[in-house]
């Protein structure tokens, strides 16, 4: 394949138009249908433009022909059985490309349909270039620099991790990188309930000593993990949840109100982005219902990342304090 400088010149055009478009619906909401109809505009240009120069720029290749009708049908090759059938629909490129909904698979297939049947002739001079540009576009989307920069600025080595997994993917295969990925980052994302052991100081997991019982509003939680993107998600939903319970046992016991959650961080030995956004939202959410999230036992590598990232208070708490 050989490269020309009309190509480059065309396809690095319609890249900068398609990211100008970009950015301005990025920054003003208003003007979304910017975004979402310089693909197709930029489509037909670029097809009037090769159209009228034909002659002139022949470097540029098109698709030519490409026949018209659907393909023969396929149902019996259909497989409706094993775990891969509930696939997400909805993907991240549709989301980026401006999709909210997965109506927006309704609508691409009919538009894909009607394409298929009466429009196909209409591409017979639109420039491979285009169809490149507009996938480069919806792909660059896809790639959060903020959260990488973010990332460098918590933890260098997450961020190799990162820049590797990324690598791993573009050069190499999903599936091999996804799994090398997996490997380092989930680990047991097990949390236990603590209760105190009568007559002492001592907590331990109310699941495994019979003696423990609970403190009366109070959720004492040991996390047991270090908290990555593979476990934090899970540790919230099951902190919300014991929360739950907590509160309905003290309804119904006429035990008082819920008012203090401590997470045991002692085999908390690490903590990535997603883990410090998580403790984040937690706090945020608990404060919502005047519930004081406390942090007990954490080591100094993960205490530092909290502090830079969440602005953390000492528990002044009397009861709190007396738990501790």
């Amino acid at each position: 394949m050989q490269w020309t400088w009309q190509t480059i010149v065309m396809g690095v055009g319609f890249l900068v138009l398609l990211l100008t478009t970009r950015r301005i619906s990025m920054r003003n909401p208003k003007l979304f249908w910017v975004s979402a109809a310089a693909p197709l505009s930029s489509v037909v240009l670029s097809t009037i433009l090769v159209f009228s120069l034909r002659s002139k720029v022949p470097e540029i290749k098109t698709i030519r022909h490409l026949p018209k009708g659907l393909n023969p049908p396929s149902s019996n090759m259909l497989y409706f059985h094993g775990s891969h059938l509930a696939l997400a629909i909805k993907t991240a490129v549709n989301y980026n490309a401006g999709a909210q909904t997965v109506v927006s698979n309704i609508v691409m297939a009919v538009i894909v349909l009607v394409t298929l049947l009466f429009l196909m002739p209409l591409f017979y001079y639109t420039p491979n270039l285009i169809l490149a540009t507009v996938i480069l576009t919806v792909v660059i989307g896809l790639i959060d620099y903020e959260a990488a920069h973010k990332l460098w600025k918590v933890d260098k080595l997450y961020f190799l991790a990162c820049l590797f997994s990324f690598l791993g993917v573009l050069f190499i295969s999903v599936p091999i990188d996804w799994s090398f990925c997996f490997q380092d980052s989930v680990t047991c994302h097990e949390a236990k309930r603590l209760g105190n052991i009568p007559r002492t100081q001592i907590y331990q997991n109310v699941n495994r000593y019979t003696e423990a019982v609970r403190v009366p509003s109070f959720v004492i939680i040991a996390v047991e993990a270090p908290i990555y993107f593979a476990n934090s998600t899970y540790l919230q939903e099951r902190i919300l949840r014991w929360i739950r319970e907590e509160e309905e046992w003290l309804t119904s016991n006429n035990r008082g109100d819920l008012k203090c959650v401590i997470l045991d961080m002692t085999t908390v030995t690490a903590i990535d982005t997603s883990g410090l956004d998580i403790i984040n939202e937690l706090r945020k959410i608990l404060a919502k219902r005047s519930l004081k999230l406390v942090l007990a036992n954490h080591v100094a590598s993960v205490m530092e990342k909290l502090y830079e990232k969440i602005s953390l208070e000492p528990a002044h708490d009397s009861a709190c304090a007396k738990i501790l």
